[in-house]
């Protein structure tokens, strides 16, 4: 499918969904949004994908909602639309891996985008903020949200209050971001996780999802016990037999995804 606000490949089990408005560095408008809750959704149904990756350009991942689509709206307008609300629901909600890779500006909905992900890797020129406090609004998209469960109450205050930008390096230590790496080396990099990644079962990748996913939705005793049934009901599985099979013969399983 043909996307005027994305450009989608599929290579060896990987979709790379890659922003594509670089006069705008990437600023999420209606369109763009519309475009990749359709493109995850087809990359989720797809037999020849298991991991999706998400980037932007070197020098935005993006930089923010389109304030430009924006300015005009009024509040019933925005709650009628529910702006952003469907198309965040929808990246949420897909199954498979999801990785970010992140280069330069991350910023306000391109930051919560990248919180979207399922982990964030980032090159050593990305810079993270939420300034939406800068326009007069506040974050939309799950800013005050996730960014609080990522790296704590202080920062995220610091950060939704004064507007301030974080350097990967600061990303990194305060858990907002897996990994770093050289801005030349980002996708090759990437793609090497991913690899690693399409290798496993893709029966076992999506109930780690599951079960990771669940630890900010609940209780620690609830958690356990989700996990500890999903751990169990994996011994249903032909992949089960075959990785612990391999693991025995001192070999590389063959995952069959049954």
């Amino acid at each position: 499918m043909a996307y005027d606000t994305l450009i989608v490949e599929v290579e060896d089990y990987v979709s790379l969904i890659r922003l594509n408005r670089p006069d705008a560095l990437n600023a999420l408008n209606s369109k763009l949004m519309k475009e990749l809750a359709s493109a995850v959704q087809a990359a989720d149904r797809d037999d020849n994908v298991r991991v999706i990756v998400l980037t932007g350009s070197e020098k935005a991942f993006a930089a923010g909602a389109d304030v430009k689509e924006m300015a005009e709206k009024t509040f019933t307008e925005v709650y009628f639309d529910n702006l952003f609300g469907v198309e965040a629901e929808i990246i949420g909600q897909v199954r498979k891996p999801i990785i970010a890779a992140v280069s330069g500006y991350c910023l306000g909905g391109g930051c919560e985008l990248a919180m979207l992900s399922d982990f964030i890797i980032a090159s050593d020129t990305a810079k993270f903020g939420q300034p939406e406090i800068n326009l007069g609004i506040v974050a939309g998209m799950g800013g005050t949200q996730r960014l609080t469960r990522f790296v704590g109450k202080s920062k995220s205050m610091d950060m939704h209050l004064t507007g301030r930008f974080m350097e990967s390096a600061e990303a990194e230590r305060c858990g907002l971001v897996s990994r770093v790496f050289p801005a030349k080396d980002l996708m090759t990099e990437v793609m090497k996780i991913a690899d690693k990644i399409v290798e496993k079962s893709l029966l076992s990748s999506m109930a780690v999802k599951e079960c990771v996913n669940r630890a900010q939705e609940t209780t620690l005793a609830e958690g356990l016990l989700f996990e500890r049934r999903v751990f169990h009901a994996m011994f249903a599985t032909e992949d089960q037999k075959e990785g612990m099979a391999a693991f025995l013969e001192k070999r590389q399983p063959q995952f069959r995804d049954k």
